[in-house]
């Protein structure tokens, strides 16, 4: 909001320079943008008036004036203006002058061979217009003083603060409100404009009021003011609109405007006779209600707009004449020939004018503070204060007023809070007394808090005092916490201490935070890439958690795992021609048990498409990724983080493949699960041929990597002598997982086995029903001597026993 500190002046005493105000209210929690000191635009304009114009004898656009600015002798000026003559009152500036507005110092010159001592000024080398036909000349010569100042005259011995109040000070969109905070501190006198009491001339019949919807507008004043003259409003208004950044329109209209800055109270002039026209009969009824479908408006900016059911309209006999505290309707605007007016002053919901300008993408300045929260114990004198105005300004004679007020009573705008001296000091901290600290005081509270419009009453506990708010600050000050931050604001801030607190130790991240990083490196190592979505996800049939007040009906479910998220992505980057994604995410999943609620972090992964970069070799065909190629990738992320993670059969998700699904187990405990996605599933999604997943979870994993043994990395001493190799191949049941098999032949090895690695299986031809062959190699070394061969047939011939005897194998080497 742009505040006029001349019309501030008018409000309240202060002695501030513009600087010093804006200095202080930004240590009270405003934010000051800019800082508009229009002194200087005409520092060194004087008035002046034109005693002859003559003809330039070298150019014909110029002419050669003699102009008195109240000195010994005029001033010879060379002019290029057409509209320059004898006798015009002008603004001259004199030599030594600078313009900021165009950058430029007036230094005597000549023009074409003629002496120039000034130049005669139009309103935009002021600063006052964008553009100029020529120079400016003033109406009102009689009492005008040659050489006087003329920035009196034009309104720029001001300085205008550009401020941004924060969303819970609706109070400062307002003179009044700026003005309340200045006096307080300031410790200055508030001077409020009055409001003179509004007196019907007769018990006019013809207006009722019909509010619908009474929560949506707790109260609405209706005025019907007849012989109102309509014209331009006297320049002091105009010139504060302008000020304010609002532009003047006619006198009714300026003063709804005014009345907007000064309180901060929207109020809507309609034209009463266009009403009555829209309305259709002798009667006229103005409603509130909620539009209907297939309902239309044509409002002030000219466009037809159609309506939403969540848009809040004004009504003449029930049909739509404005935006309710958003815009005016174009059919019933006060114009030119306008006698007779209604002015609206009313209250509308917050949450209701925000839903009706967001549904026709409109803000405007009523609507900006209504969302904020309008004073509702000032609106009778808003609107008192513009029908004094409207009667002294347009000749206007209020015959009717009607009232609907559903509000509660006075004691309902208004809270009393109870405050604590040692709760305030325990929350601020020691203050800064020069050589030495110390803290609030209870006169100093006293102090502030009365500043601020409150009644401070001690209560029976000493140092304990009951606070009632004022009407106008009932939004933001509801708990003791807010007293004490407005305390702290009008102290300031910068009178507090800010020493740190006298024990501190360096920032650090969780064992759980670096475990976590770690495993997204590992992951990132291996080629895959980090996804992040959305917790909450579309409803599905089988979903349990549903959230209550979503933001997007889209959206209104919390996510039960990450594969799904992850096939989706998978699913859309094909669709947008980016290839396969290999991706993974950290993130938290939900379910819901007989205890409640309850939430995990997870780690889930997707895989697939053709891992080879060049299809030259092949002529340019796909070649799927084999299962075996997919579990490499998750086990280079295990070897990486030094997991032994074991592999066994699982058919519990009915999203993946049967026979190529595979439950994840480390040292006893389940880790998640690996597997191919289902064939109807990628028929459905219009996947590749083969697409595998991997879901983990994070606190097994994380709860592995954090004992000792595994966090702090060991060495382990290499042997210097030669490792000894031996292949076994044998027939064994098909029911027999790998993983055992490994397990027994290290268990039976011992230490002088380094390595198993299985490097063939084969079914078919040759091979028993129900078997399958399976070819491990073994690799043998000791840390202290060369293995001879009877050392590790000894052993080796051990592996083969035990693997007989336990799993009934067939030897074939």
């Amino acid at each position: 909001m742009r505040i006029s500190l001349n019309w501030l002046r008018e409000l309240v005493d202060f002695t501030m320079t513009p600087e010093e105000l804006a200095h202080t209210l930004t240590m009270a929690g405003f934010e000051v943008e800019d800082i508009e000191d229009r002194r200087t635009w005409a520092d060194g304009v004087v008035v002046g008036k034109v005693l002859s114009c003559q003809p330039h004898p070298n150019a014909d656009k110029l002419r050669v004036c003699e102009v008195d600015i109240g000195a010994a002798a005029p001033l010879n000026i060379v002019c290029g203006a057409a509209n320059v003559r004898a006798s015009l009152y002008v603004a001259v500036a004199t030599p030594g002058t600078y313009l900021p507005n165009i950058d430029l110092k007036i230094r005597p010159t000549k023009l074409r061979g003629v002496r120039s001592e000034g130049m005669i000024c139009s309103l935009s080398e002021l600063g006052l217009a964008k553009e100029s036909s020529g120079i400016h000349s003033f109406d009102d010569e009689d009492n005008l003083e040659l050489g006087s100042d003329v920035r009196p005259l034009l309104g720029l011995d001001d300085a205008i603060l550009d401020i941004t109040a924060t969303a819970n000070r609706a109070d400062a969109l307002s003179m009044v409100g700026i003005a309340r905070e200045v006096a307080a501190l300031a410790g200055a006198t508030l001077k409020l404009p009055e409001a003179q009491e509004v007196s019907i001339a007769a018990k006019g019949t013809g207006l009722m009021l019909k509010v619908e919807e009474p929560q949506a507008c707790p109260a609405y004043i209706g005025t019907v003011i007849e012989q109102v003259k309509i014209g331009p409003s006297p320049q002091w208004l105009q010139r504060r609109l302008q000020l304010s950044g609002v532009r003047p329109i006619n006198n009714v209209v300026d003063i709804t405007n005014y009345i907007l800055l000064e309180w901060g109270q929207p109020l809507h002039a309609f034209d009463r006779d266009r009403l009555q026209v829209v309305a259709g009969k002798n009667s006229l009824a103005i409603g509130v209600r909620f539009a209907q479908q297939g309902e239309s408006l044509k409002t002030l900016d000219g466009q037809t707009r159609t309506l939403q059911p969540q848009t809040l309209l004004i009504t003449a006999n029930d049909k739509p004449v404005a935006l309710a505290g958003v815009m005016g309707g174009e059919e019933t605007e006060v114009h030119e020939g306008t006698q007779n007016i209604l002015l609206e002053a009313a209250l509308f919901d917050m949450m209701a004018i925000r839903r009706s300008g967001r549904s026709q993408g409109l803000r405007t300045e009523a609507s900006a503070r209504y969302e904020r929260g309008v004073n509702q114990a000032e609106l009778e004198i808003a609107c008192r204060r513009a029908i004094g105005m409207i009667a002294e300004l347009a000749g206007g004679l209020p015959v009717v007023r009607e009232i609907a007020d559903a509000r509660p009573n006075q004691s309902a705008w208004t809270r009393s809070i109870e405050l604590r001296l040692e709760r305030v000091n325990q929350i601020l901290g020691p203050i800064d007394l020069g050589e030495d600290v110390g803290e609030l005081q209870a006169p100093d509270i006293e102090r502030i808090l009365t500043a601020l419009g409150c009644q401070v009453t001690p209560a029976a506990a000493e140092k304990v005092w009951t606070v009632t708010v004022p009407p106008y600050r009932y939004r933001d000050l509801e708990r003791e916490i807010d007293l004490i931050e407005e305390i702290a604001r009008l102290y300031g801030y910068d009178n507090f201490c800010d020493d740190l607190p006298a024990e501190t130790e360096a920032g650090y991240i969780s064992v759980d935070q670096q475990l976590t990083r770690k495993l997204r490196e590992a992951l990132r190592a291996a080629g895959l890439t980090e996804l992040v979505h959305y917790s909450v996800v579309k409803p599905e049939a089988d979903t349990k958690i549903i959230i209550r007040n979503p933001m997007f009906s889209e959206y209104s479910a919390l996510r039960k795992d990450l594969i799904s998220g992850l096939i989706d992505a998978f699913q859309y980057n094909l669709e947008q021609k980016n290839g396969p994604l290999n991706g993974f995410e950290i993130g938290r999943i939900f379910w819901q048990e007989e205890d409640g609620l309850m939430e995990a972090d997870s780690v889930a992964g997707i895989i697939g498409g053709d891992p080879t970069l060049g299809k030259w070799t092949r002529s340019g065909r796909e070649e799927p990724m084999s299962w075996y190629e997919a579990k490499g990738v998750l086990d280079n992320v295990f070897q990486r983080l030094g997991l032994k993670v074991e592999y066994q059969p699982d058919r519990r998700d009915e999203r993946l493949h049967p026979g190529r699904t595979a439950s994840l187990w480390l040292q006893g405990d389940r880790l998640g699960t690996f597997g191919q996605l289902h064939p109807q599933l990628r028929k459905e999604r219009d996947l590749p041929d083969a697409v595998y997943v991997f879901d983990l979870d994070l606190d097994v994993l994380l709860d592995y990597l954090d004992r000792d043994e595994n966090f702090i990395p060991t060495f382990h001493p290499y042997s210097s002598f030669p490792a000894s190799d031996r292949d076994i191949a044998f027939f064994a049941p098909s029911q027999v997982y790998v993983a055992e098999i490994e397990r027994e032949m290290t268990k039976v090895a011992g230490d002088l086995l380094e390595s198993v690695e299985l490097f063939d299986e084969y079914k078919g031809e040759n091979v028993p029903p129900g078997q399958r062959s399976l070819a491990f190699r073994l690799i043998y070394r000791a840390s202290d001597r060369t293995l001879t061969d009877e050392d590790v047939e000894s052993v080796h011939g051990k592996v083969r026993e035990a693997l007989r005897d336990k799993f009934n194998v067939t030897l074939r080497s």
